[in-house]
Formats: structure tokens, C-alpha cells, sequence
């Protein structure tokens, strides 16, 4: 469904109180369409996808929200970090933006989150669709980054690529705003994040959390992934009715790999499982 008849398309930008924490969130496309929720992975912000979105806003109201201490959005003392915790955070925020329903898009460890909020709001997700996420930890394939408090900003831009690189496939030539973005990492948000998503993985895998919920499934995963097990993609069958659709010569990020690619199979599918504009 094409729609071109809203004068709401602008892109537009703001910041939520929700829970005492300030809340980034960039919305573009029609406001009467349907709604695509997008979250981004550990480490990233909401300009991870920067490269798709255009791709998905001539039929989609597109929403984006930066987790906890990530891009915009705070990182206050004391917050938590509990994948469930992001996702109540994430629904608060489509609450106060009045969406009622939405098909939820998770990138890699974006992926936990995106399940945990359909497993807490199932009358607000009509759909999931997982970008890269590993179904569970035996598919992870690489070490936890070393990194110490300082290290990063000390780092070369070519050391942060190489810190950088199981996130894309071997000959990619990863863009300089990821260097960047790696070099403002807070180091603390990134451990607590990737220790929340190992215990949320751990607790209980995501082909079988998402299995009892009922919910369409659409699984993309580049054939190049080197943090995740390509082949653990098929792990998803276990969900009934679920998509996975492997991209060839995409590693781990094919939101800016393959924009194309990735966004092909993602409008086909929120084609039949986004919820109707009101």
C-alpha cells in the first residue's frame, strides 16, 4: 500500500520523559500510514538506519527510538539495563506517542527487545521482524570486545575498525560514521547492555519465546554474518509460520550493507501484517 496524500510527511524529532529518562525519538513518512517500529542494536543509535528508512516511508509512518544511553537518549545513574526494562521503555514511548499497533523491526541485539515487547504488549505489536538476531548464545561467534574506560577515544581510526569489523561482512568498507560512533561509545552502557541481552538470550531463546505468542515472523540474516551463526537462522522454523530470508554477501549489518535487499522482503511482509491506519 502506497500512500501519498498525507501532508504529514515531515521528519520530525523529539524528546520524550518517560520514567524520569529522556527518550530520543525521530518519526519520517506519513503519519496516517502504518507504523514501522525500528530498533537498533548495542552500541548504535537510531541513525543505523538512516540508510533504509527512505526506502520504507512511502507507505509506512517510520519510528525510531535510541535505547538507553544511546544517541540521544539518556543514560541515567542507576537505570536499568534488563532487556524486559528497554522494552517497557520502548512501549512507553508509543504510548505517548498515540500508536496502538505497529509492526516492531529489531537489528541484532535490537532483535531481544523488539521479542520482550511483544511477549509485554502483544495488543501493540501486530508483527516482529528480526535483522541479524542471534536465537540464542550457542549461535555467537565471536569474544566480547576488551575494552577499558578510556580506551576507546585513544584508539586509531583504523584499531576501531578492526574492533568494528565482525559487525560486517569481510570486504566491506565501513563507513566513517561508525568509527565515530564507536569512539563516543560509553563503555559502561555497552557492558551493561550486552551482559542484558546475554542473560535475556540465555533465560530463554528466542525461537521459543516467540513460538506461544502467535505473532507473523519475518527472520533476515546475512549470509556473511561473523557474529552471529548464519546457518542458526533456521532455528526460527520452530515459530510457526515464520519467513527467514538469507541476503548473500551481507554480513551482520545489512541495514547499511544492502539497504535494498534488506528492505524488499521487510515491505513485502509489513504488506500483509501491518495494521491498518485509522
Amino acid at each position: 500500500m502506497t500512500i501519498s496524500n498525507d501532508s504529514s510527511h515531515a521528519a520530525q524529532e523529539s524528546t520524550l520523559a518517560l520514567d524520569g529518562v529522556e527518550v530520543h525519538v525521530r518519526q519520517d513518512g506519513p503519519r496516517s500510514a502504518p507504523v514501522l517500529l525500528l530498533i537498533h542494536g548495542t552500541a548504535a543509535s537510531l541513525h543505523s538506519w538512516d540508510l533504509l528508512v527512505p526506502l520504507l516511508t512511502g507507505s509506512h509512518h517510520v519510528i525510531r527510538i535510541d535505547l538507553l544511553g544511546c544517541g540521544g537518549t539518556a543514560a541515567p545513574d542507576g537505570a536499568s539495563y534488563a532487556v524486559p526494562d528497554q522494552a517497557r521503555l520502548v512501549g512507553a514511548a508509543l504510548d505517548r506517542l498515540g500508536v496502538e499497533q505497529a509492526v516492531v523491526v529489531g537489528h541484532s541485539s535490537g532483535g531481544t527487545v523488539a521479542t520482550a515487547l511483544a511477549e509485554q504488549r502483544p495488543d501493540l505489536v501486530t508483527a516482529v521482524a528480526l535483522i541479524n538476531t542471534g536465537p540464542h548464545m550457542g549461535a555467537f561467534t565471536v569474544e566480547e570486545i576488551a575494552t577499558g574506560p578510556d580506551r576507546s577515544p585513544d584508539l586509531s581510526d583504523e584499531q576501531l575498525r578492526q574492533m568494528l569489523r565482525s559487525g560486517f561482512g569481510a570486504t566491506y568498507e565501513i563507513p566513517q560514521v561508525f568509527v565515530d560512533q564507536a569512539r563516543t561509545m560509553d563503555l559502561h552502557v555497552y557492558g551493561a547492555t550486552s551482559q542484558a541481552v546475554r542473560a535475556y538470550l540465555e533465560e530463554r531463546a528466542l525461537p521459543d519465546r516467540l513460538a506461544p505468542l502467535g505473532k507473523p515472523l519475518l527472520v533476515i540474516f546475512g549470509e556473511e554474518d561473523r557474529r552471529w551463526r548464519p546457518s542458526s537462522a533456521a532455528d526460527y522454523h520452530a515459530v510457526d509460520g515464520a519467513t527467514v530470508q538469507m541476503l548473500h554477501g551481507s554480513g551482520h549489518t545489512p541495514i547499511v550493507e544492502d539497504p535494498p535487499g534488506t528492505a524488499a522482503p521487510l515491505l513485502a511482509f509489513a504488506a500483509h501484517h501491518a495494521p491498518q491506519a485509522g
